[in-house]
């Protein structure tokens, strides 16, 4: 009897040992995880163990880190589109919904707020809501004062549409002078790269009259790398309509010998031109970066460099 009863506690025993193995097993972590410390460094690798009080890391060069939870920002899950084929951190890019000049379909996160600062002036743009953002941006002189509204809808894993508008005035500099952007956005792609089809039409008032016209743009960008994204932007503006006036000119007339005024009518093409601007983002640090573009303008059939480039800094707020 004893000898049975001793067989089954042991069988109890050895059960139990495997089911806690198994639970064991089953809640390892296996995730690979991003950790933002507080004073901008980063550190990936698999999370061993963590308490209140510190977190021990696996990093990906197999070395075992002890890190203090108030040094820690943010710990961010990772998957494999955040790594390149050899095996590089990769990630998202932080201001993904912003080529040089123009926008995308993808969202400004919830509570995620930056400014694009310009040679120009400023540019700030808010995510007050979940695919909702707003901006204001302008010049060092405050004039003109634009203000930016989008709204971005979602229509599969990598696809989104973004419906929005610009509306301007000349402020205290020309009261009288405003413009109007309506405009629509698809993009494909997720926040490491992606590239965007946009269509709108811009409108100028001045002095009681009124100049619109179809607008354009093709962009993109790719990030190559953990400090690198490549970035491409362009706008394009449409011809506008021919306007036909009189006009008085003076003709030779060689009977006479004697210039002769007559009345013809005269024809005014408003030509189309488009910016083309490739350039590259660094990624200075956790929501800091810089950007430098190289800006050609094509229009009658020409293509013009522009010998200045385009420089642009982004902060996080």
């Amino acid at each position: 009897m004893m000898k049975f009863i001793f067989t089954w506690v042991l069988l109890l025993c050895i059960s139990s040992n495997a089911f806690s193995q198994n639970d064991t097993l089953a809640r390892q972590d296996t995730n690979t995880y991003r950790i933002i410390k507080t004073d901008g460094g980063e550190l990936f690798g698999k999370i061993l163990s963590q308490d209140a009080r510190e977190l021990l890391l696996l990093t990906i060069d197999n070395r075992k880190i002890f890190i203090p939870q108030h040094t820690i920002k943010e710990i961010v899950i990772l998957h494999n589109k955040n790594f390149n084929a050899k095996g590089d951190f990769i990630g998202e890019d932080k201001f993904a919904t912003r080529y040089f000049i123009t926008t995308n379909g993808l969202p400004i996160k919830k509570g995620e707020h930056y400014v694009q600062w310009n040679l120009f002036g400023p540019d700030f743009q808010f995510g007050l809501g979940n695919n909702f953002g707003v901006g204001i941006m302008t010049s060092w002189v405050g004039m003109p004062l634009i203000g930016t509204v989008k709204k971005s809808f979602q229509f599969g894993k990598n696809t989104h549409f973004a419906l929005g508008a610009l509306v301007g005035t000349g402020s205290w500099a020309a009261p009288d002078w405003g413009l109007t952007l309506p405009f629509g956005t698809v993009s494909i792609g997720d926040r490491s790269k992606n590239i965007a089809f946009s269509g709108g039409y811009g409108a100028i008032w001045a002095d009681g009259k009124m100049e619109g016209r179809a607008i354009g743009s093709v962009a993109g960008m790719i990030k190559v790398s953990s400090k690198i994204s490549l970035v491409f932007d362009s706008f394009i503006m449409l011809d506008g309509k021919t306007t036909y006036e009189t006009v008085d000119v003076f003709v030779y007339n060689p009977v006479t010998f004697l210039y002769e005024k007559q009345t013809i009518i005269q024809a005014n093409k408003n030509p189309g031109f488009a910016l083309l601007i490739p350039g590259i983002r660094w990624h200075q640090g956790e929501g800091k970066s810089i950007q430098f573009g190289f800006t050609g303008v094509v229009t009658n059939g020409e293509f013009i460099p522009v010998s200045i480039p385009m420089i642009q800094w982004y902060r996080s707020l």
